[in-house]
């Protein structure tokens, strides 16, 4: 019997080079000496000086806005940001049914009720179906950007704008990705980043908020700082003043080697993201000639910043072949990168937003989200292949590894589905 091309049939696999195939953030000469410098410096800073100063007017020269306001991480951005807008108990929050809980999970916080709404073709919130979830206790929106690729925030601040709601980005994955030529972060009325590991821009933790309304910095400076920065930051004629030395008594501050990083990684994120975009399309060119797979693309005039290029798997084009045994088989072939994303999916499915009562009391009764409420967030989520996106010209060895073995899965297909009983 001739054997199967197919690795995972006993064939030799497309990518032999051993893993990991990918790390990020990119840690250079320079990325060591920041880092070193700023240990010579000072490890614990209290104010709006030094390292913190420095990358915090960086960002906000970046993106082009007035107060950057940086933080221990992204999810205390997003709860700074729905803190200092006001968002409270016994408002509503329109939210994507499809996004990393992190986005959702200070609302809980807060007292506030998430409204899940639908995604679209691309994984991004609905705006129609936004609309059509909008109540007299609505107070906001919030939208994700996934994986790095815009969300339609025009059509949604003029949803936002029409029924005077407040306008939240989640710009986790997306830094350094346009809008029609704008940069995601900057169409609403605050922003909230991540720099979590392998988030386009890193710190290896850490996190910052975004905005030009000086009263939700103020109220976000109150939120996660105190003492010397509250009492230099906000005027002595401002009624908040008052509670400079306290602030609510959290502390959201980045660690300064921390900042040091993201310092020096801002420096270079334009050329990563070119990196990035070149090899995406490499990437996209060649996959979409695939039978079973489809990446998806930003909007025409949108750029994405590459956090992951999402495929989505169409087991139609297959002969009914199931991504279980799909993914077995591309993994078999040495792409050990590819993954199918678990703790970032439909919310609905998710223990907490289900039966929030027991860690959230006082929202007992107010949502209770089931399976099957969000038919295209969960066909999206448990369709998605998604893949790294390599910035180096000398990764294209890899990469044509990666094309291959998705071509040699999806060409043997049929050999899958008829070992599928033996093997599962």
């Amino acid at each position: 019997m001739t054997p199967s091309p197919l690795a995972l049939l006993g064939g030799k696999p497309a990518v032999e080079r051993p893993g990991p195939h990918f790390a990020w953030p990119p840690i250079t000469d320079a990325t060591h000496k920041a880092v070193a410098d700023q240990l010579s410096r000072s490890i614990s800073v209290y104010d709006r000086s030094g390292v913190i100063a420095e990358l915090e007017d960086a960002l906000a020269g970046y993106f082009g806005v007035q107060y950057a306001l940086l933080t221990s991480s992204g999810t205390a951005a997003l709860y700074s940001m729905y803190a200092a807008a006001g968002i409270g108990p016994g408002m509503e929050v329109i939210v994507p049914a499809y996004t990393f809980f992190a986005t959702v999970t200070p609302l809980l916080h807060l007292g506030a009720t998430p409204i899940l709404a639908e995604c679209d073709e691309r994984g991004n919130l609905d705006p129609a179906d936004v609309v059509a979830r909008i109540s007299h206790r609505t107070r906001g929106i919030a939208v994700t950007h996934m994986w790095g690729i815009p969300a339609d925030v025009t059509e949604l601040r003029r949803i936002a704008e029409l029924h005077r709601l407040r306008l939240f980005e989640d710009g986790s994955h997306a830094h350094g990705a346009t809008a029609g030529g704008r940069k995601v972060g900057t169409f609403g009325d605050a922003a909230a980043f991540s720099m979590n590991g392998p988030k386009p821009l890193s710190a290896g933790e850490g996190g910052f908020l975004l905005t030009d309304d000086p009263e939700i910095y103020q109220r976000a400076l109150l939120h996660g700082q105190y003492n010397k920065r509250c009492r230099s930051e906000i005027s002595e004629t401002n009624t908040l003043y008052q509670y400079a030395v306290t602030g609510m008594g959290l502390k959201h501050r980045i660690h300064p080697l921390a900042a040091s990083i993201g310092l020096e990684q801002l420096g270079q994120l334009d050329d990563y993201l070119e990196g990035r975009e070149r090899i995406a399309a490499r990437l996209r060119d060649e996959l979409r000639e695939v039978p079973g797979i489809e990446p998806i693309e930003p909007a025409p005039g949108d750029t994405a910043s590459w956090y992951g290029l999402i495929l989505r798997y169409d087991s139609g084009q297959l002969g009914g072949l199931g991504l279980d045994r799909y993914f077995a088989a591309l993994q078999a072939e040495g792409a050990i990168e590819a993954d199918r994303p678990g703790s970032t999916c439909p919310l609905n499915l998710l223990p907490l937003f289900q039966k929030p009562g027991p860690l959230f009391p006082n929202l007992r009764g107010r949502f209770a989200y089931a399976a099957g409420q969000f038919p295209r967030a969960e066909a999206f989520h448990s369709n998605t292949i998604k893949v790294p996106v390599w910035h180096r010209e000398n990764e294209s060895e890899l990469v044509e590894a990666y094309i291959a073995a998705f071509k040699n899965v999806s060409t043997h297909h049929t050999e899958l589905l008829e070992t599928g009983e033996q093997h599962g």
